[in-house]
C-alpha cells in the first residue's frame, strides 16, 4: 500500500510540476519575473536562488507551483488590502505579471493546461504508435454455432471467420445480418477461413427463426485487433482520441456537479484521491502500457479541471483576464482574490466530501470504482 501511494505521489507530482513548467516557461518568454518555483508545497524544506529564481524543495509532496513577481496585485493569491495592493517598484514595474498585456497574461496562464493536454496527446500518441490499440478487427468470428440451425447443417463450425456473402466482402456483425435478411429462404455462398484454411460453405437462412438466434443460427464474437499508427499519423489519431476523451470528461464532471448539488451526494463511480491512489497499485501491477495510459488520462483530467471557470483555478482566472480584454477594465485586485478564496474553499469542500465517499467505501469494504470489475 506504500508503495502505491508513493508512485501515486510521484505520478501526481510530475503532471503538477509539467503544468507548472508551462507557466514557468512562457512567463520566462515574455519577460515575467519568476520568483520561485517550487517542487511539492510549502513549507519550504530547502531552497537555491539561481538567478533571480529561487528553485525549491517543499515538505508537502504534491505537485508544485510558480510564484510570478506582480502575480498578487493582478488578483491571483492572497486576499489583498488597500496598502498590500501596490505595484512593484519602477524599475521592476515592466517585468510584473499584472504589467503585461491581456494576451500575454492569458498565454501565461493558459500554459499550464495547455501543456498537461499535450503531454496525454504525446502519451497517447506513442502508445498508438510503438504498442498499438485495439480496434474492431475487419471480418466476422462465428463464436457459436445453434444446434440444428441451417448453419450446423451447413458445417460451418466456432472459429469460423465469414469473408464473403455471394462473393461480397463483410466487414463487421451488422453487414452480415443485414445481407443474410436479403437472401431468407434462399441459398447463399459463404467463404470462409479457420486456421489459414478457406472453404465455400452453401446455407439457406430461414424465414422463420427463434428469437435471438437469427436466420442462420450463428452468434457473433466481438473481435478486436492490434493496429499500429505510423509514426507520423499517430499525433493525428492521438489528438482526436484525446479530444474524444475530453468530451466524455466534460460530461461526466457535469454529471458529478448535477448530483453533488441536487441529490447531496457523490455518484459511485467517481473517486477522488484515495480512490485515484488505490487504482494506481491496480494499474502498476498490470504494466507500462496501462501506466502510460493511465498517467496521460490523469494529465487531460488536470487539464480540464484546471480550464474551468471556476475562481481559484486556471481557468477562473482566465475568466477575469477575458472580462478584462473584452471590457477594457480591471477587476480589482481585491475583488479578485476575494473570488479565488472564495473559490478555492468550494473546491477544498467538494475535494473533502469526494474523499469521505472513498474513505467511509473502503471502512465498509465495497471497491472504489465499482465499475472495474
Amino acid at each position: 500500500m506504500l508503495i502505491t501511494v508513493l508512485v501515486f505521489l510521484v505520478i501526481l507530482s510530475i503532471l503538477v510540476l509539467i503544468h507548472e513548467a508551462g507557466h514557468y516557461f512562457v512567463a520566462k518568454f515574455f519577460n515575467i519575473k519568476v520568483e520561485e518555483f517550487g517542487f511539492g508545497l510549502p513549507p519550504r524544506a530547502i531552497g537555491k536562488k539561481i538567478g533571480e529564481t529561487i528553485y525549491s524543495i517543499n515538505w508537502l509532496p504534491i505537485g508544485g507551483f510558480v510564484k510570478l513577481y506582480g502575480e498578487d496585485e493582478a488578483g491571483a493569491g492572497r486576499v489583498l488590502n488597500s496598502k498590500q495592493a501596490k505595484k512593484p517598484s519602477k524599475s521592476d514595474e515592466s517585468r510584473a505579471f499584472y504589467s503585461k498585456p491581456v494576451w500575454q497574461r492569458f498565454a501565461v496562464v493558459f500554459a499550464g493546461v495547455f501543456m498537461n493536454f499535450v503531454l496525454a496527446v504525446v502519451i497517447v500518441s506513442v502508445l498508438f504508435s510503438f504498442v498499438g490499440v485495439a480496434v474492431p478487427a475487419k471480418h466476422v468470428l462465428v463464436g457459436e454455432v445453434i444446434k440444428g440451425s441451417p448453419a450446423e447443417k451447413a458445417g460451418i463450425k466456432t472459429g469460423d471467420v465469414i469473408e464473403t456473402l455471394n462473393g461480397q466482402v463483410v466487414d463487421d456483425p451488422a453487414e452480415l445480418v443485414s445481407l443474410t435478411k436479403k437472401h431468407l429462404g434462399s441459398e447463399i455462398t459463404l467463404q470462409v477461413q479457420n486456421q489459414q484454411k478457406e472453404r465455400v460453405v452453401k446455407v439457406t437462412p430461414r424465414k422463420t427463426y427463434p428469437k435471438n438466434q437469427g436466420p442462420i443460427g450463428v452468434a457473433i464474437t466481438p473481435n478486436f485487433e492490434i493496429k499500429k499508427y505510423p509514426i507520423w499519423e499517430a499525433p493525428f489519431v492521438g489528438t482526436k482520441e484525446v479530444l474524444g476523451q475530453t468530451g466524455l470528461i466534460l460530461k461526466g464532471l457535469s454529471n458529478t456537479l448535477v448530483q453533488v448539488f441536487t441529490q447531496g451526494k457523490v455518484p459511485s463511480d467517481v473517486a477522488g484521491p484515495v480512490g485515484i491512489a488505490q487504482l494506481t497499485g491496480t494499474i502498476v501491477a498490470i504494466g507500462p502500457s496501462a501506466v502510460l495510459s493511465f498517467i496521460a488520462l490523469l494529465s487531460l483530467n488536470l487539464a480540464i479541471i484546471n480550464v474551468l471557470p471556476i475562481p481559484a483555478l486556471d481557468g477562473g482566472r482566465l475568466m477575469f483576464i477575458i472580462y478584462e480584454g473584452v471590457t477594457r477594465r480591471k477587476v480589482s485586485p481585491r475583488a479578485e482574490s476575494i473570488a479565488h478564496t472564495v473559490g478555492m474553499a468550494f473546491l477544498l469542500g467538494l475535494i473533502a466530501l469526494i474523499t469521505l465517499h472513498d474513505i467511509l467505501r473502503v471502512v465498509s469494504g465495497q471497491p472504489i470504482l465499482p465499475q472495474l470489475k
